[in-house]
């Protein structure tokens, strides 16, 4: 069975002589929920609005649900939700309005479903409440409903947490889980809040610059980003030899720095102190680092310079 939801070949979007996206290459699979993560103006929103038909690929191809025909692609947007950049809400109307009109638009009108959407967004008591009145969090979350009209396979969403307290963010957090797990939906997160991105995605997509820079899972990415000893002596052949020939490990990395990173042993610390000093390695510094989302993201991109 294809599982593929998402196929982007060689997308490519120029504006005269700006580049907003360089022969991007994705597959994304249903059931996963991909945290799209770059700096403001890598391409994020312009990815997302070409997925959903709101502009088109100066190069390349999009490929939704195994279909790639313009026509076909106009009839399976229909399996998309979005919210993308701000919600697109009638200020003058109520929460309850707002969805009535949005199903009515998409040519289903269920006021049973209306509430339901409310009720999972955490806005079921704010119905009758004028969107002009609302707090930043609660059009975020009925943002996030409109999206759902229609029971979307593909989710898409541009910081859907923004403007959200933190018992909201657990809430939002908790939803795209059940969506992805449960209901086998395939969600795609831009987002800038990445602590709370590495919390929810199954995968990452680093974009900079209009280029996808790296694609990995949530595995992949703890086993890169996994704690270690950071290790500096004086005499650092002599120390790896130690560490193979006394304290029977070789995961560890020399640095271009000549400081090693040590990933086992991080729960005995006293025994690695130990047994260096007992052979005659001076260790000038020791020190437990964990490499986080943020820190991976800004190696990927290039440094701190880029942000």
């Amino acid at each position: 069975m294809n599982n593929i939801v998402l196929e982007t070949k060689n997308l490519s979007k120029r504006y005269k002589s700006q580049t907003a996206l360089d022969h991007v290459n994705l597959c994304l699979k249903q059931g996963r929920i991909y945290g799209l993560i770059g700096k403001n103006g890598a391409g994020k929103t312009t990815l997302m609005r070409m997925i959903v038909g709101l502009g088109f690929p100066t190069e390349g191809s999009i490929e939704l649900f195994a279909r790639n025909n313009r026509n076909e692609l106009e009839e399976t947007g229909k399996r998309i939700g979005s919210l993308i950049e701000a919600p697109g809400l009638v200020s003058g109307m109520s929460a309850k309005e707002n969805m009535h009109l949005q199903c009515l638009m998409k040519g289903l009108p269920n006021y049973e479903v209306e509430d339901e959407l409310l009720e999972l967004v955490g806005l079921r008591d704010a119905g009758r409440k004028r969107v002009k009145n609302f707090s930043l969090g609660m059009k975020q979350r009925l943002g996030i409903a409109v999206a759902l009209i229609g029971n979307p396979e593909l989710l898409m969403l541009d910081e859907p947490i923004n403007g959200l307290d933190p018992s909201g963010v657990i809430e939002i957090r908790n939803l795209l889980k059940k969506l992805s797990e449960n209901d086998g939906k395939t969600i795609l997160i831009s987002s800038h809040n990445l602590p709370e991105l590495y919390q929810v995605a199954t995968d990452y997509i680093i974009l900079h610059e209009g280029e996808v820079k790296e694609i990995l899972s949530h595995e992949e990415l703890d086993e890169r980003c996994k704690c270690y000893i950071s290790l500096e002596s004086t005499n650092v052949n002599q120390l790896t030899v130690v560490l193979e020939e006394q304290l029977h490990t070789v995961n560890f990395k020399v640095m271009p720095d000549n400081s090693v990173q040590l990933f086992d042993l991080l729960e005995e610390r006293e025994r690695l102190a130990q047994v260096l000093h007992d052979n005659g390695i001076v260790v000038t510094k020791m020190a437990v680092f964990e490499t986080t989302l943020e820190d991976y993201f800004m190696n990927v991109i290039g440094g701190v310079e880029h942000a």
